[in-house]
């Protein structure tokens, strides 16, 4: 692969319920979901053919699952998971994943709270080689 390409989708929100505070995991908060993935789209491109490239709208409905299912304490455990559902897809090859809690629990005015992670596919293995 000689070049990556990216799909965006920015702004998705989903009602969770993660928190390190009880209060949060009974009454939930909404959480809005960047993604941006980092792939070639060269086939894709050629053959105008869903199933060459990620289907950005299953995608969304599985990080959609991910943020309304299991609570966790952390917005960095969230991230994490999400990072890691974008990397089965083996096409994918880099993931940067912003989970934003708009309404944390910080007594001050503010606009946001966002925690980034940015995730690659392990390189894969060179095979023996004999010279």
């Amino acid at each position: 692969m000689d070049f990556l390409d990216e799909i965006v989708l920015t702004g998705l929100t989903v009602f969770g319920r993660h928190g390190v505070y009880t209060h949060e995991r009974e009454e939930g908060q909404d959480f809005t979901i960047d993604l941006r993935l980092r792939l070639s789209l060269d086939q894709a491109a050629a053959s105008d053919d869903v199933t060459d490239t990620v289907h950005y709208g299953e995608l969304a409905e599985k990080v959609a699952a991910i943020v309304a299912g299991e609570p966790v304490k952390l917005i960095e455990t969230l991230a994490e998971r999400i990072a890691s559902a974008a990397l089965e897809d083996e096409r994918v090859q880099n993931v940067t994943v912003t989970v934003h809690k708009p309404h944390a629990p910080i007594p001050l005015n503010f606009a946001d709270v966002a925690v980034t992670v940015n995730r690659s596919r392990p390189p894969q293995a060179l095979e023996d080689i004999t010279i």
